[in-house]
């Protein structure tokens, strides 16, 4: 079953959103504000996320640049949704690599027409996607800056030690 994060502070939006999505069997987890977006994402783990262009803490857009930058979230599609007359930066849309712009108030029709490719492409790239799973690449990138914050810490006393040595005879050769 395709999992959808709808995120939007409207709660008729909300309502008529998740209401139109379980009539197609979809599962759907509702969100109000952006920055919970971004904490539920790795628990809810969506194939699509619909966001509102305008929400509370963290924007649409910067949910969608989040979400298409993320290796966990690779097969994620994400479309934007605006008010009837709120505006969208076409621009922006096309920086943020949103796969899809919704108007509010929903039509059933025009929604299920916009998601269900975008989740039968998320389906898709998750099972086709060769080598390593999206959740085993974030571990793995999780695990490199890790090694890499340890070599750092450990390095940085030496490095502070000569870069000083070095300022120092740099210093007493100018003096002189």
């Amino acid at each position: 079953m395709s999992r959808i994060l709808l995120a939007d502070d409207s709660p008729h939006a909300q309502r008529m959103g998740e209401l139109i999505l379980r009539e197609e069997g979809y599962e759907v987890v509702t969100i109000t504000d952006g920055a919970t977006v971004l904490l539920r994402l790795r628990d809810v783990d969506p194939d699509l996320v619909l966001v509102d262009v305008t929400m509370p803490t963290k924007s649409g857009y910067e949910i969608c640049e989040y979400v298409k930058t993320s290796l966990r979230h690779l097969h994620t599609r994400v479309v934007l949704i605006a008010g009837a007359m709120d505006p969208v930066d076409e621009q922006e849309v096309r920086r943020v690599r949103a796969d899809g712009v919704l108007k509010k108030p929903f039509e059933a029709s025009i929604v299920l027409e916009t998601v269900k490719p975008l989740l039968s492409a998320a389906a898709a790239s998750r099972t086709d996607r060769p080598g390593a799973a999206a959740s085993d690449q974030a571990a793995t990138v999780e695990l490199i800056r890790a090694a890499v914050t340890i070599a750092l810490d450990a390095a940085l006393p030496n490095l502070i030690e000569e870069i000083t040595r070095n300022v120092l005879i740099a210093f007493d050769s100018k003096t002189e």
